[in-house]
């Protein structure tokens, strides 16, 4: 049997400009998540830049993102955002109308997994993607666990604290932004009741950033003026 190829590294010369800019974005310290979240568009988009071309759509944003960080020393994620926005305009169709943008449907599995997560722009505007995940959760009967970030100074508790997370792996995500993502509930430990995350949601008027940040208040893990900036919700069936 002849031995594999390996498969030769990308040249920084063969890569579309969108990804070279992500590259310098990168050694900046930023993932390809982060660079994602700051487009407000999934991670796997990012990856496309290299392996499909795809992004010179988002070329302007990434170039204003880049001066913002090079040349006036902005750090935080959520300011980022919020200036790759004004440069990011929707496609167009041959005829010169906006085109339609592909919504996600809610996919969760034979086994209950299902995950969605929002960034700054969706957070601000309540988090709607996720009720529908939320609400088919609570249909199928299936357990959930979240991860939220916030700036450090929005936790109640100390970073590996067993209050704010017992039974987690505790070793929390520090962000160059000086946000934390810390994870509530998991498989191991049992997780929430989807049902009751729906009802809260619902309570909330479809609100999930609101519902969710309610029940950190609640349960005295965030200060009641702290700020989700990152929201995932994962699902799954109890055993």
């Amino acid at each position: 049997m002849p031995p594999r190829r390996r498969r030769q590294a990308t040249s920084p010369k063969s890569l579309n400009e969108a990804a070279r800019l992500a590259d310098r974005l990168q050694q900046a310290g930023y993932t390809k998540r982060d660079i994602a979240r700051i487009i407000n568009r999934d991670p796997s988009l990012v990856s496309q830049f290299y392996t499909k071309n795809k992004g010179a759509a988002f070329v302007p944003a990434l170039r204003e993102v880049l001066t913002a960080i090079e040349a006036g020393g902005i750090t935080d994620l959520p300011e980022l955002t919020a200036i790759a926005a004004r440069h990011i305009s929707r496609r167009t169709t041959a005829s010169g109308t906006r085109a339609r943008v592909r919504g996600k449907a809610v996919l969760i599995t034979p086994t209950g997994t299902g995950t969605g997560r929002v960034g700054a722009q969706a957070i601000a505007s309540g988090s709607t993607r996720l009720r529908p995940l939320i609400a088919e959760a609570a249909r199928q009967g299936l357990r959930l666990a979240f991860t939220v970030r916030l700036a450090k100074t929005g936790y109640v508790h100390p970073s590996g604290s067993r209050t704010d997370s017992p039974g987690i792996r505790r070793d929390v995500v520090q962000r160059a932004d000086h946000s934390e993502e810390r994870s509530y509930g998991s498989a191991q430990t049992g997780g929430f009741d989807a049902t009751d995350f729906a009802r809260r949601v619902d309570a909330a008027s479809g609100d999930v950033t609101a519902a969710v940040h309610q029940w950190l208040v609640e349960t005295g893990r965030i200060h009641p003026d702290a700020h989700i900036l990152h929201l995932e919700v994962r699902t799954w069936r109890p055993r």
